[in-house]
């Protein structure tokens, strides 16, 4: 058994190129100073287990937004194996649109009188502007290049990414526009001794109700089925009697309305929406359907929800253990950091398949 399990190492050793030994160099080199830095912080204590809490809270509110946006990129590649790097735009398109509902809410006293409901619409119109620009963008720019090399579509959506951007700065302004206050959402609520602010806890719950809910469609619905089995094979869900193209719009619309819901909790979050408002959280999405494992829907959840944590954790925990003088400038280094060590040490991500090798 042993001398099986040392042959096999062997094996593997003989196949090992420089490029393989440099990234597992590079790997080990960038956990160490996470591990050095995190031991550092922890020594210090810098921080008391109250705000250490605080730090973990935020981060699941904020995971959960990428986790939704997240799940745009990781149903596309599932079922046209692209990337859709236009889906950022589709994420501001949403919230950026609905800033305009809510203030008028707000100015004519509904955001106080009735907030629940004065959400309700904010969300049904930022999911809807969405979801409508995500559909309009397959039809548009990404059906006629169906059967291209993978290359075409990609710099495809490049060009619609900026095209959508400078489109919504040419209609709503270059400003930053800041969300209406909700004073339903003001103070803290206490769960025993822990305090935790009311908004980050409504995002964080309206982030995985959303979740779980787009997931149940996915898994449950006839429409959903129809998704999973273009997702599987084209050819034969087409020869099966499965509308491809429906369903195809269909999972840009599934996407589109997950991420013009994302975005209006970034708002609640951030209270601030602009032009420009996709590219970091989009590609910081991305990387958490990356993390989970492309075209994985439980590994785009799971992939959010960590990198959230972790990047709200980061610079406190291991960068300030390092002497950065300006550790939270590296926030949004931290993802990618993150997507360094997964793409070296599990290329597949969190729940993706590993691939056999040749021997």
């Amino acid at each position: 058994m042993v001398a099986a399990q040392m042959s096999r190492w062997r094996v593997r050793l003989r196949h090992l190129s420089g490029t393989d030994v440099a990234l597992w160099l590079i790997g080990a080199l960038l956990l160490a100073m996470v591990l050095i830095g995190s031991y550092n912080s922890l020594q210090a204590g810098r921080y008391t287990t109250r705000q250490w809490l605080d730090f973990i809270i935020f981060g699941l509110a904020q995971g959960g937004v990428y986790a939704l946006i997240a799940l745009g990129y990781t149903m596309v590649y599932g079922v046209l194996q692209m990337i859709n790097f236009a889906h950022g735009e589709v994420f501001m398109s949403g919230p950026f649109t609905a800033y305009f509902v809510a203030r008028a809410l707000d100015e004519a006293g509904y955001f106080d009188a009735y907030p629940i409901l004065s959400l309700a619409i904010v969300f049904l119109v930022a999911m809807t502007v969405s979801t409508f620009v995500a559909v309009i963008l397959e039809l548009v720019a990404y059906r006629p290049l169906r059967g291209a090399p993978r290359l075409v579509p990609l710099i495809t959506a490049i060009g619609a990414s900026f095209f959508l951007q400078y489109t919504f700065r040419g209609l709503y302004g270059s400003g930053v526009k800041a969300y209406p206050d909700i004073e339903l959402l003001q103070g803290t609520w206490s769960f025993g001794p822990v305090v935790i602010q009311k908004t980050l806890v409504v995002v964080f719950v309206a982030a995985i109700v959303l979740l779980i809910g787009l997931y149940l469609f996915v898994q449950h619905t006839k429409i959903g089925k129809g998704i999973r089995a273009v997702a599987e094979d084209q050819q034969a869900a087409a020869l099966m009697g499965v509308d491809v193209d429906r369903m195809v719009s269909m999972t840009f619309a599934v996407g589109g309305a997950g991420a013009g819901a994302a975005g209006v909790l970034y708002a609640l979050i951030f209270k601030q929406v602009h032009f420009f408002m996709g590219f970091v959280p989009g590609i910081k999405a991305f990387t958490a359907a990356v993390l989970g494992g492309i075209g994985n829907i439980p590994g785009a959840m799971l992939g959010g929800l960590f990198l959230g944590v972790f990047e709200s954790l980061g610079p406190s925990l291991f960068l300030e253990g390092l002497g950065v003088p300006a550790p939270y400038q590296l926030k949004d280094a931290i993802a990618f950091t993150m997507l360094v060590l997964v793409l070296i040490f599990r290329p597949t991500g969190i729940l993706g398949e590993r691939i056999a090798k040749r021997a």
